[in-house]
């Protein structure tokens, strides 16, 4: 099998450097800063009671997300949605994931006739946006939650588990964990993988850029993303403990 030399000496399977900063902004009901190499997401949760017209009166709670990358976060400046006068195809795609993600760890049940609201504002991309916005973004969640359970308004944080997501791809035809975007615009196939704390599959994402996707290449980035999502739990399990302090 050939070799790639990764940035700063990344093996394979390695992810890039990942830190969480909770309590970001301290005006949302539940915040975090994730850096992920130099990939950097805000995340904020903001709780509010009430839910969707379509689900008043079920007893059950909704949560939804919105994407947005601030204009110079790629070095050439994107316009914003507004001034477009519509939301960016790809941005609506990605809210759409996250909303699904986060979603697949609530008890609506438990949060009773609330609506959260996961933002997550791209402040730097170098690959793997999405998936930054989903691990970030659950850290984001729970702290919310365990504010409002603090604050009484709550019993327990309805969280039936945890969530992470990491890129995955194969560039010269080896696979590799956690793409940067010179890998992400070269790569055979790169694939985007949200996974339970458990190991239970939410979404996969995955696409042949130039030569079918094989079943050993998809296992071997399922594996790699796998023991990736492993260390972000702990990640997100430090940030929410520093986060209680």
């Amino acid at each position: 099998m050939s070799t790639v030399e990764r940035r700063a000496g990344r093996a394979p399977g390695e992810l890039r450097p990942v830190e969480i900063e909770p309590g970001f902004v301290r005006t949302a009901t539940g915040s975090a800063l994730i850096s992920v190499g130099e990939t950097r997401v805000i995340c904020t949760a903001s709780v509010e009671d009430g839910v969707p017209r379509w689900m008043a009166g079920r007893g059950k709670g909704w949560a939804t997300a919105e994407y947005g990358m601030l204009p110079a976060s790629t070095g050439q400046r994107k316009p914003r949605d507004v001034t477009r006068g519509r939301a960016d195809g790809r941005s609506v795609e990605i809210q759409r994931l996250i909303g699904r993600s986060l979603r697949g760890v609530v008890d609506f049940e438990a949060l009773g006739e609330r609506t959260v609201a996961i933002d997550c504002d791209v402040l730097q991309a170098d690959g793997g946006t999405r998936c930054a916005s989903i691990t970030g973004g659950f850290v984001a969640l729970a702290l919310a939650f365990e504010r409002l359970v603090r604050e009484g308004a709550l019993k327990r944080a309805p969280l039936t588990g945890t969530v992470a997501a990491v890129s995955a791809g194969v560039v010269g035809g080896v696979p590799l964990l956690d793409l940067d975007y010179p890998e992400d615009s070269s790569a055979e196939v790169d694939a985007n993988v949200v996974m339970t704390g458990e190991g239970g599959l939410i979404e996969v994402q995955a696409t042949a850029e130039r030569t079918p996707l094989s079943r050993a290449h998809l296992d071997d980035l399922l594996e790699l993303a796998a023991a990736g999502i492993a260390e972000l739990r702990l990640a997100q399990d430090a940030a929410i403990e520093e986060g209680r302090g």
